[in-house]
């Protein structure tokens, strides 16, 4: 890919990105983490990659505001429109909008070209490890979620029957449940040695949250009675 090409379709993606936890530094991320995993692939269509990567999280905004809409859809279609307004061949177009409209897990819409899947796992490599762990604390913080839930009897919730969304109901739904979704070797090998780092986090959280709960009010409840 040209120089040039490539400052167009960065200078097009920052203009895009206001997301905090999919900033323009993860986009960078999953463009790095891709380029790492297509080394180890055959007959991978840089060009197509490298502006997928980019332009993967374009549609944020568009469903931040209206969260019935999907961003990768979104996004395909927009990153489709600006790549064929300035030139582009409408195979590569196409090509490029099948990676972002598959690049977010869907069972009904799932990535079929090499670049595609490479994107895919790029973009899940980015929810693993210490750095999944933090950008989910960055995301439920901007939506004011909590840590956890409380269950009625007074102890922290693990997260694993939550309905209410907190940081340990996402745990339990989507992170702890990552790393058998890879498309290539390579990611799969960079997820497990991520793994224990947020298997780790998670039950260091559980045990400081829970032992307060446990301790504390069973101390307040004494204290309470005395009185």
């Amino acid at each position: 890919m040209e120089k040039a090409v490539y400052s167009l379709l960065e200078s097009f993606m920052l203009s895009c990105m206001k997301d905090s936890a999919h900033d323009k530094e993860h986009v960078y991320r999953v463009l790095y983490n891709a380029l790492d995993i297509a080394k180890t692939e055959v007959g991978v269509d840089y060009d197509v990659l490298i502006c997928a990567c980019l332009l993967h999280d374009i549609g944020r905004k568009e469903q931040f505001e209206n969260p019935a809409l999907c961003h990768a859809s979104v996004g395909g279609d927009k990153a489709y429109e600006f790549l064929t307004a300035h030139g582009f061949d409408t195979g590569y177009a196409e090509q490029v909008r099948h990676c972002i409209q598959t690049h977010r897990y869907r069972k009904n819409n799932r990535p079929q070209s090499l670049e595609a899947k490479i994107l895919f796992d790029a973009d899940k490599l980015d929810v693993t490890g210490a750095m999944g762990i933090a950008r989910t604390l960055v995301y439920k913080g901007s939506m004011s979620e909590p840590l956890y839930s409380v269950l009625p009897e007074g102890r922290v919730s693990d997260g694993e029957k939550d309905t209410e969304p907190s940081f340990f109901q996402e745990y339990k739904y989507k992170l702890e449940k990552m790393y058998s979704l890879f498309y290539t070797k390579k990611a799969m090998e960079k997820a497990r040695e991520r793994q224990q780092a947020a298997i780790d986090f998670y039950n260091c959280l559980y045990r400081e949250a829970d032992s307060a709960y446990k301790g504390g009010r069973a101390e307040l409840d004494r204290l309470l009675s005395a009185k």
